[in-house]
């Protein structure tokens, strides 16, 4: 039984082109013409075929190929051996690419430009883009989203631990002001409103009065921002939410206030 170019081409998942191709470099001649001159392959042809296709799916150059089936002197296993060995490094080598390219978009869904190993070095158990889509949906048509964003991907991870150290001593210093006592539109606790403010500008967007007004606001009526603020001292998400609107009205009234 004999076949015609197409009729081999798409039994074995290959084209016309690359068939007539190897006909010409006589990497695979049909066994036989028709009248008319067309190509016609034998089943010995489609085992060739067979062949051919299995070393070039193990990486095999055509020249080679041609070696491994037409000199009687080539050890078949031997050149399979080294195939393997090089085929067993480059899946080794895309495991180590791919493995990057997910720890690069792992970090990039917020910016923030650390592999997860970094990532738990600077924020230990608390995952920083645990909430990425949710808060692209809510803010990401915004400057402020926009430019947190720009900022997070410029920074290393000393800049975060940086960040995470300042962020960890204004909270400290609110829940000792809430520990001793100390009312929420005290002076003390009016500042330490003040630098949580100056922190977020420097660090993530430009935080005017009535944004922190919202933010203090949302550490209260989201049950995930008080749970990790009164995680710190019960009380302390309200406590925060308070020094932050006393702040914000005594410093919107004006200096003489």
């Amino acid at each position: 039984m004999s076949y015609t170019v197409g009729q081999v081409a798409a039994l074995s998942g290959t084209t016309v082109r690359t068939l007539h191709h190897y006909d010409q470099i006589g990497l695979l001649a049909p066994s036989e013409r028709s009248h008319a001159g067309h190509r016609r392959y034998d089943d010995g042809d489609l085992d060739r075929l067979q062949q051919i296709l299995f070393y070039r799916e193990l990486g095999f150059p055509l020249d080679e190929v041609r070696t491994l089936l037409d000199d009687p002197d080539v050890d078949p296993r031997e050149a399979l051996r080294r195939q393997h060995r090089v085929l067993t490094e480059r899946i080794e080598k895309l495991t180590k690419m791919a493995a990057a390219v997910q720890r690069n978009l792992e970090a990039k869904r917020m910016g923030i430009n650390l592999t997860p190993e970094e990532k738990f070095e600077v924020f230990g158990d608390h995952d920083p883009e645990q909430y990425a889509e949710e808060v692209e949906q809510r803010w990401g048509n915004t400057e402020a989203y926009r430019e947190s964003r720009r900022r997070a991907a410029s920074y290393t991870k000393e800049d975060w631990k940086r960040i995470a150290a300042e962020g960890d001593r204004i909270n400290e210093g609110f829940a000792a002001l809430l520990a001793a006592g100390t009312p929420a539109d005290s002076a003390e606790a009016r500042d330490l409103a003040e630098q949580h403010r100056g922190w977020i500008s420097r660090n993530h967007y430009e935080c005017g009065y009535e944004m922190q007004r919202c933010l203090g606001e949302m550490y209260v009526s989201d049950e995930r921002f008080t749970a990790t603020y009164d995680a710190i001292a019960p009380g302390l998400a309200v406590y925060i939410r308070d020094a932050i609107t006393a702040n914000a009205d005594r410093r919107q009234e004006g200096p003489g206030a």
